[in-house]
């Protein structure tokens, strides 16, 4: 029996990097994947290379959580793969998937963060995940996210929030409902090597500390740039 899945992805001007993300799409004999594009207002070609890879597309407010929402919404399948835009999924992904597919209802899956990039800074930020996930189930978006679209609309779904959207999802799923999945999202290193790999992950750490501490997303994502 084929089981339906939904990959949504939110873009704003991603064109340098959606192409390669398309095409690294899983597929598996027993899942039927249909993929939805929430754009937030692309001025590159981001719009045109997702319809020529047969992805739909809708349109959004730009804000991350806002797009998913949206995107999720489009779509009608049993499940939803939430992915972002420079994240592509390795090898064997699709099998993890279909297995996955076949637990119960209540779970939601996360891949491991492994990053295209060679220098030892990319290691220390990728163990660095693997432990936050482990010690306090919180994945973060950029590892993508399997859960069931009833499982999903029972929580409420993505909010419309400017930041830290997959924070906010995953607390309310629930560190023990969260699974591990056997296979790698390899994530553009691109930001750290822009903001340098020991200071834009204390920036992370600095912003989920104040929103933890109760400061709003609006005001942290002025502060995340």
């Amino acid at each position: 029996m084929t089981t339906a899945v939904d990959i949504v992805i939110p873009t704003l001007n991603a064109g340098p990097s959606l192409s390669r993300t398309l095409e690294a799409l899983p597929t598996h004999a027993d899942l039927a994947f249909s993929t939805t594009i929430c754009d937030g207002g692309s001025h590159d070609d981001t719009v045109a290379l997702a319809r020529r890879a047969g992805a739909a597309v809708v349109t959004a407010a730009p804000g991350r959580g806002g797009q998913l929402a949206t995107g999720a919404a489009a779509g009608r399948a049993p499940w939803i793969l939430f992915l972002h835009a420079d994240t592509r999924l390795q090898g064997g992904a699709g099998t993890v998937i279909a297995r996955f597919v076949q637990s119960i209802d209540g779970k939601a899956g996360y891949f491991r963060l492994r990053f295209d990039a060679e220098e030892a800074g990319a290691r220390r930020v990728e163990r660095l995940a693997a432990w936050r996930c482990r010690t306090f189930g919180l994945p973060y978006g950029d590892q993508g996210l399997l859960i069931s679209r009833a499982h999903y609309e029972r929580l409420g779904g993505f909010r419309p929030l400017p930041l830290m959207e997959d924070v906010d999802l995953v607390r309310r799923i629930g560190r023990n409902n969260l699974v591990p999945l056997g296979a790698d999202a390899l994530t553009s290193a691109t930001r750290y090597r822009r903001d340098g790999w020991r200071l834009r992950p204390l920036r992370n750490l600095t912003c989920l500390t104040l929103y933890f501490a109760g400061v709003p997303p609006r005001t942290l994502r002025r502060l995340y740039g």
